[in-house]
């Protein structure tokens, strides 16, 4: 049996978009993680997701393996979300 990939993110309005990986380990970088743990949190996501995602799904996944690896992360995460986007 082949990977399963993400194809698609089903955004809050009901939109989709292309599921685009690069975005998910820029994220991370963001929020102060290395590269290296960047791509591990991809990969996790990558298992763990279906074919299509919810956006907040995808962002639940996302700031739990942050916290996993370093609480801090999450936090910086967290507010530039708040910060950028008014969350």
């Amino acid at each position: 049996m082949g990977k399963k990939m993400v194809e698609k993110v089903i955004k809050r309005d009901g939109r989709e978009e292309p599921f685009i990986p690069e975005k998910v380990v820029v994220s991370a970088v963001k929020a102060g993680a290395d590269r290296k743990n960047a791509k591990e949190i991809l990969e996790k996501v990558e298992k763990r997701a279906e074919k299509e995602i919810k956006s907040e799904e995808l962002k639940k996944m996302v700031l739990s393996s942050l916290e996993e690896r370093d609480p801090e992360w999450r936090k910086n995460w967290e507010t530039y979300d708040r910060a950028v986007k008014g969350r």
